[in-house]
């Protein structure tokens, strides 16, 4: 049994209806997790390949990057954003969402290279919907974004600043593992991912049970997500990582 972790964000809808609409004939088990504990189960062994964030892989020993498939996006994306009632020159103290090391490595980047500013940053476990006392400021990920439209005077979404300062897209997670597969089965698991991407429709009403958002969903998943592992986004992955490095951050 091939085991899987998968982010448990909607932006993974279509991978989670391709895979469980292919042919594995019961050889793969799915967990759902958060961005950070994908990567601490292929880590720890505990899976055999993961959906995990970009800046994890270098935690990993021997990692293989197996699909072409990726959580992406190419200017605005709606999900990664700083929620603000004061504008970010202004900001002291920023509450950062531990779901995902990628965010907030990304934020130090745009924090020092194109807003230019050094606030605190204060990490915090933020659950399903996060209330902000006044003048407070919060990186905020994933699904817990859709309850915050419109409530905060400042929106900063960090893929669509990451594409105005550097012109490229963003990824934020992808399909790693530290384990040896025959290429059979990497052929399928790319088909699997590749049909869930061409069917989206249809995915998120194979998954309106377990979604149940108010956001549009298709909106989302076709204009915001960019899936397709790119030469621009292996560009933009290989300057994100040397950013890191760098800066030693």
């Amino acid at each position: 049994m091939i085991k899987i972790s998968i982010v448990s964000y909607s932006n993974t809808i279509p991978f989670l209806y391709g895979l469980n609409k292919w042919h594995f004939n019961n050889e793969i088990n799915i967990s759902l997790d958060d961005p950070s504990t994908c990567a601490k189960k292929l880590i720890s062994n505990k899976v055999d390949i993961g959906l995990i964030p970009v800046v994890s892989i270098k935690m990993i020993k021997d990692p293989k990057i197996i699909s072409n498939y990726c959580i992406g996006a190419d200017g605005s994306v709606d999900t990664v954003c700083i929620y603000s009632d004061i504008p970010i020159n202004e900001v002291k103290n920023i509450f950062i969402d531990s779901d995902s090391e990628t965010s907030v490595k990304l934020l130090m980047i745009l924090l020092k290279e194109y807003w230019k500013v050094q606030p605190n940053l204060i990490r915090i476990k933020i659950k399903n919907e996060v209330l902000l006392q006044k003048k407070s400021t919060a990186l905020v990920i994933g699904d817990k974004t859709f309850s915050l439209k419109n409530k905060y005077k400042y929106v900063y979404d960090l893929s669509s600043i990451w594409k105005k300062l550097t012109g490229l897209p963003f990824v934020f997670a992808l399909w790693v593992t530290n384990k040896n597969f025959d290429n059979k089965f990497l052929s399928q698991f790319n088909l699997a991912l590749s049909f869930g991407v061409k069917n989206i429709q249809e995915a998120i009403s194979f998954f309106d049970y377990k979604f149940n958002y108010k956001a549009n969903l298709e909106e989302y998943l076709n204009n915001r997500i960019s899936y397709d592992l790119d030469v621009d986004k292996k560009k933009s992955l290989t300057y994100f990582l040397e950013k890191l490095r760098v800066n030693g951050f």
